[in-house]
C-alpha cells in the first residue's frame, strides 16, 4: 500500500537512533523505536493521509501498518491515521482499535485510542454509549482502561452517568492501570464537575491511589 510505504520511508527519514534506546527501555517494549517524536509521527500520519476521502482506505491503512509494524512508531502512526478526517468518528473503525488494544495490550497505546473512544462518543452518542458500557467489563484489563478514559476532555459534554458506570465495575480491581486510569478520570471530569467529583469520592471506598489521583486538584 502506497501510503503505508510512504509513513515507513517517512519515519525512517526522522529516526534518531540514541534516543530510540531510552524510548525502548522507558516504555519496556520488546518491539523497537526508531526514535522519532511524538509531534513528528502525528505530522507524517495526517500528511499522508491528506486528500483522501475514503474511510475504508484509511483504516485499512491503519491496519495493515499496524500488524506488519516492525517498530513502534508505526503502530503510533497506524492509531494517528485513525483520527484523520474521513476516518475519525467512523464507527468502522471501532473493530481496528478493539484489535489494536488486544494486540498492543500496553497503556500508550490504550491511551491514545481512547481519544478515538470520545469521538465516537460525540459522533454516534448512542453507539459510543453501547462500546463504552461494554468494555467497562471486558476480560480485557486493556479493554476496560479504554472505556475508563473514554471521555477525557470532554469536559461541559461529559456523561456523568456513563462515566459511572464505566467506573463502578471497575473500583475494586487491585491492577495499577486500571485504578491509575480510574483516578485519571475523575480528575479530569473534576475540571468540570467538581461537586460531583468529591460526591463520588465520598460515596465510593477507594483506593488511596484512586482517591489521590481523583482530588489532586480540588
Amino acid at each position: 500500500m502506497a501510503r503505508v510505504d510512504e509513513i515507513r520511508a517517512r519515519l525512517r527519514e526522522v529516526a534518531d537512533p540514541e534516543r530510540a534506546a531510552g524510548q525502548q527501555a522507558y516504555m519496556k517494549s520488546d518491539l523497537p523505536f526508531l526514535g522519532v517524536r511524538v509531534p513528528d509521527t502525528r505530522r507524517i500520519a495526517r500528511a499522508a493521509a491528506v486528500g483522501e476521502t475514503d474511510p475504508a482506505r484509511i483504516i485499512a491503512d491503519a491496519r495493515e501498518l499496524w500488524d506488519a509494524a516492525s517498530h513502534r512508531e508505526e503502530r503510533y502512526a497506524a492509531m494517528m491515521l485513525l483520527a484523520v478526517p474521513p476516518a475519525r468518528g467512523d464507527l468502522r473503525i471501532v473493530p481496528v482499535i478493539e484489535h489494536m488494544v488486544r494486540t498492543g495490550r500496553w497503556w500508550d497505546f490504550t491511551d491514545e485510542l481512547s481519544g478515538r473512544i470520545r469521538e465516537l462518543l460525540d459522533a454516534h452518542p448512542k453507539d459510543g454509549d453501547a462500546l463504552v458500557r461494554g468494555w467497562c467489563v471486558s476480560e480485557e484489563m486493556w479493554l476496560r482502561r479504554l472505556a475508563i478514559l473514554s471521555q477525557l476532555g470532554r469536559r461541559a459534554g461529559t456523561d456523568l452517568h456513563l462515566l459511572s458506570e464505566a467506573l463502578d465495575p471497575n473500583l475494586r480491581d487491585g491492577e495499577f492501570f486500571i485504578r491509575k486510569a480510574i483516578g485519571w478520570a475523575l480528575r479530569d471530569a473534576a475540571r468540570t464537575y467538581p461537586e460531583w467529583v468529591s460526591a463520588y469520592v465520598a460515596a465510593h471506598a477507594l483506593s488511596p491511589l484512586i482517591r489521590r489521583e481523583a482530588l489532586k486538584h480540588l
